[in-house]
């Protein structure tokens, strides 16, 4: 069965104004060969098609290749800086990323990656967890976050934010930040764990918003409806951070455009990248 080629209609990309020179993009479930239940959502059922990018998935290692390759090609780029992902806030640079893959042939463990260098590129993969894509308004440096929750209140989307700004030259105030599809504020059910993680890291000033993103859930008084985005956008706010776009496309609720491991369990993941451009004008450099 022969699929077309997977467009820029098939991703989701940040509504920011940035310098041209940023290139960024997130996945959906469409424009790739997987087969379900890795497939593509369409009239209520799991059709081949799917655009699979998880090779720890389960599904068929060469149809994520495959998709890979078709995500590749979009960006006009020859690799991306792939990370093993662990639910932490380690931070790497991908240039290291991929001078690790290349010699040793594995993927570097991290959950957020940066660069200043033109043409390389920086992934996370998500299924309900939210990336987060950073850089700086001229286009000097750009890094990509997997936020979890166990990330988020690890501090990861602020650290990566002060390494881009670092990398940049810049006040990290002066960032932008795309907050890109994940489960949302009317799915994402945790326990008083979760609200606690993030209550006993707070200091009096964010603590009455923070406690705000966790309302207790309808039907279970021991339960918490998460707002996972505006946990995000509390973390940058706190750096200063004003530019923040995203974070209003629920994973699990958006069946037919995405991924979601805590809706599905066997499912495909996402990517979200983030990198430098220099075939952008030289004005926008």
């Amino acid at each position: 069965m022969s699929f077309p080629d997977l467009s820029f209609d098939d991703v989701v990309q940040p509504a920011w104004n940035v310098s041209p020179r940023v290139r960024a993009l997130v996945t959906t479930r469409d424009g790739g060969v997987s087969e379900p239940p890795f497939g593509r959502w369409r009239d209520g059922v799991d059709q081949p098609g799917g655009l699979n990018l998880g090779m720890k998935s389960g599904d068929d290692p060469a149809a994520v290749a495959a998709n890979r390759a078709r995500l590749l090609k979009l960006a006009n780029v020859q690799e991306a800086a792939w990370l093993e992902q662990i639910h932490g806030a380690g931070i790497v640079r991908a240039e290291d990323v991929l001078a690790h893959a290349h010699t040793s042939g594995t993927p570097t463990r991290a959950d957020a990656s940066v660069t200043a260098r033109s043409g390389t590129v920086c992934v996370v993969m998500v299924a309900d967890c939210m990336p987060v894509l950073l850089c700086d308004e001229a286009g000097r440096a750009v890094g990509a976050a997997h936020a979890g929750w166990r990330g988020l209140a690890a501090g990861i989307v602020e650290q990566t934010a002060e390494r881009v700004a670092e990398l940049a030259g810049v006040d990290a105030r002066s960032l932008h930040a795309f907050l890109g599809p994940s489960i949302g504020p009317e799915t994402f059910e945790v326990g008083a764990d979760v609200r606690d993680a993030f209550m006993n890291g707070v200091g009096a000033a964010q603590r009455e918003a923070t406690s705000s993103a966790f309302v207790t859930h309808p039907h279970n008084p021991d339960k918490y409806l998460a707002d996972l985005p505006a946990l995000a956008r509390l973390r940058l706010q706190k750096l200063g951070v004003t530019d923040i776009v995203g974070g209003d496309l629920c994973t699990v609720t958006l069946r037919e455009r995405f991924y979601s491991y805590r809706r599905d369990r066997v499912t495909g993941r996402m990517a979200a990248l983030i990198w430098l451009d220099d075939a952008a004008p030289a004005s926008a450099r």
